[in-house]
């Protein structure tokens, strides 16, 4: 039996790598989006994309787990994952100790997007409908990246929270003719 990958096996960044003169780089372990209703926010993305809910408190701060662990190239497990992401109720903005929470209010203008990988048993057509089902906004869909050699649709949540989803291009990415490229 071979020994079991390291997180950092097929990984671009080795233990030994230095960035900003520190040994390895400091990690992002998840990202917080605000909404007025962090419950159906949460049961939206378990809809959507097969995520794992978890209210902690329900109804104040949920805890979205959107999968596993991230594969390598041969697609074994690599030891890393279990990315997560936190909704979170926007005049609370727990853990926030401050009366008034710094992020009160929902954001207006620029805000994060986040990207989702398509897993291989899924599709963004797929993803979509179910989304535009229970109240999101479709803003594109077929289109391609060649910068980054990548199919891309993208929805606004039901709170405008922008949702962008990606395909891998492939060694012989097919585009067709209808599809906006850049």
């Amino acid at each position: 039996m071979g020994e079991a990958p390291t997180p950092t096996d097929g990984l671009t960044i080795s233990p030994t790598d230095t960035v900003l003169g520190v040994p390895y780089p400091n990690t992002l372990i998840f990202v917080d989006i605000p909404t007025p209703d962090p419950a159906a926010t949460g049961r939206f993305y378990a809809e959507v994309f097969g995520w794992t809910n978890e209210g902690r408190p329900e109804g104040v701060f949920h805890r979205l787990v959107p999968g596993d662990e991230f594969q390598l190239d041969d697609g074994s497990p690599s030891g890393v994952g279990n990315l997560h992401i936190g909704v979170y109720e926007n005049t609370e903005a727990r853990p926030d100790p401050n009366d008034p929470a710094f992020a009160g209010g929902l954001p207006s203008g620029s805000q994060t997007r986040m990207w989702i990988l398509v897993s291989d048993d899924d599709t963004q057509d797929a993803i979509l409908e179910r989304a535009e089902a229970r109240g999101a906004k479709v803003l594109w869909r077929d289109a391609y990246w060649g910068e980054f050699n990548g199919f891309h649709a993208c929805f606004a949540d039901p709170w405008g929270v922008q949702v962008l989803l990606w395909t891998k291009g492939g060694d012989d990415p097919q585009v067709p003719e209808n599809f906006h490229q850049i």
